[in-house]
């Protein structure tokens, strides 16, 4: 599996459609993996998962569903939130990521749409 992570806008889709030549109906939004979702290769927005569940528990579900690519956005790299439930979200998320780094065959972080491989290679 490919994990595609970096900021919100930071051309995680394009890259998974151009590179990686996926195209935009095999990708689905993480949230919807619980469903109906035959031929999806990508799922993108991981972070979302962890909105009402445990890192672990998200993880075996990306696992379980087979996935090519996930794509995740870094959450943490900004303005803390003063709300608790949002800075637990954020803190889940980044656990999450960290847990699919370390499953992951190759990782690739995108800055401005430029990819840089951090594991593994393309």
């Amino acid at each position: 599996m490919i994990l595609l992570v970096g900021g919100f806008g930071a051309g995680k889709r394009a890259f998974a459609e151009r590179c990686l030549g996926v195209g935009p109906a095999c990708i689905a939004d993480a949230r919807d993996l619980e469903g109906p979702c035959a031929g999806v290769r990508v799922a993108v927005r991981a972070q979302e998962l962890v909105r009402d569940r445990a890192p672990e528990e998200a993880l075996r579900l990306l696992f379980d569903s087979r996935l090519d690519v996930v794509a995740i956005d870094e959450v943490g790299c900004g303005v803390v939130p003063v709300d608790d439930a949002e800075r637990a979200w954020r803190e889940r998320a980044g656990r999450l990521a960290c847990l699919l780094a370390g499953r992951a065959d190759t990782v690739v972080r995108l800055v401005c749409g430029l990819p840089q491989v951090i594991k593994g290679e393309l």
